[in-house]
Order: structure tokens, then C-alpha cells, then sequence
């Protein structure tokens, strides 16, 4: 049920309790009274994400409310995140929450490709993929996730370009694999590849 907004003014001689609507004139309008823009609180929706996902290899990553409360809630895991998994946390929240107090609309989704990695723990099944990482000193390395270390992740770099030859194996050189600690690391994202 979404919140309307309906001025109303007492008409003189009418009886007490009796009203009738008007429009706004031009000037109205500069007052909002304190009942709109009521926002879904991102604390009560992480409580409810936690409680729900509390035991299983599923977390949270992010809660985005944006305005008219249309929320986003991003979760992971340690294993695939599944079309269930977000029907079920989807159905949770939105039975705790009283839609008659607050409207809003909800979705649940597990990050996108473009979303960056957020947590050490998202690293794990990414092992064999291709990141790009931006350092805090803004330098960009490219490179094949090939282990995670206590510290940080170990990389096999690779060229920043995406549309790179292939060498022959003849003209194909080793390549160190990299420690970069996790402090270092400013963004990591997961590349996208269509081979």
C-alpha cells in the first residue's frame, strides 16, 4: 500500500470530524509533513538477513534502500547462491516486515559480475579465475587466482589487456606467482570470460 498524500481542510460550519479534500495551490507544497519519506531501516533488514542466514555458508554483502524503500539485498556464499536461496531469504524478510506500516519493494540477488569482491572469504571460490585488482596506490594488476593465503591472495599475473595474442608454446614464458596482501588491495573484481 503506497503512502498518498491528501490535504484536507475543515469547512467552516461543517460538522466536527467532517472534512473535504482540496487541491493544492501553487504555493503549497514546500512543507512535507513528517510521515513521508519513512525509510526501511538497513540495521532492521541486516538483523533479519543474519538470523536467516545464521548456520548456513551463506552471507551478507551489502544492503542498498534506496528512496521509495526499494531495497536490495546482496548475499554470498561459500558455495553457489541459488535462485532458492533468494526466494526463501526474500520470503523471510518480507514476513517480518509489516507492509501496512511501510511499503516498500524487495529484491534478493547474489552480487553481479561487476560487483567487486568484499570479503576475504569470497576469494575461496574464485580460485582459478581471473581478477583484476586496483591497489591502494592505484596500480592495476590483472592475474589467475591460484591461491588464498592466510595474509593475502597469491596471483599469477597476466596482461591487462583484454584482447591479448596468444602466444605459441614455443614463445610462452613463466610467470611468477604473486603474494598481494589483502591490505593492499583496494578492488577486486572477478573477470568475466566467454571462452
Amino acid at each position: 500500500m503506497a503512502t498518498r498524500l491528501i490535504l484536507v481542510q475543515k469547512s467552516p460550519g461543517s460538522s466536527p470530524g467532517r472534512t473535504t479534500e482540496r487541491k493544492p495551490t501553487k504555493c503549497e507544497g514546500t512543507r512535507v509533513p513528517s510521515f513521508i519519506g519513512i525509510m526501511i531501516e538497513k540495521g532492521q533488514i541486516k538483523r533479519l538477513v543474519e538470523n536467516h542466514l545464521e548456520g548456513t555458508d551463506k552471507f551478507l554483502v551489502d544492503i542498498i534502500v534506496k528512496p521509495g524503500n526499494k531495497t536490495m539485498v546482496i548475499i554470498d556464499g561459500d558455495t553457489a547462491v541459488n535462485i532458492d536461496d533468494c526466494k526463501s531469504l526474500s520470503r523471510f524478510i518480507e514476513s517480518n516486515l509489516d507492509r501496512e506500516a511501510e511499503d516498500f519493494e524487495l529484491s534478493v540477488s547474489s552480487p553481479g559480475a561487476d560487483y567487486p569482491i568484499q570479503f576475504k572469504r569470497q576469494y575461496n571460490k574464485n580460485i582459478g579465475r581471473i581478477l583484476d585488482l586496483v591497489l591502494n596506490d592505484d596500480n592495476k594488476i590483472a592475474g589467475k587466482l591460484i591461491a588464498v593465503a592466510k595474509t593475502g591472495i597469491e596471483i599469477e599475473p597476466r596482461p591487462l589487456e583484454e584482447k591479448k595474442k596468444k602466444l605459441k608454446k614455443a614463445e610462452s614464458t613463466e610467470t611468477a606467482i604473486t603474494l598481494i596482501p589483502y591490505q593492499n588491495i583496494k578492488q577486486a573484481k572477478v573477470r568475466i570470460s566467454f571462452k
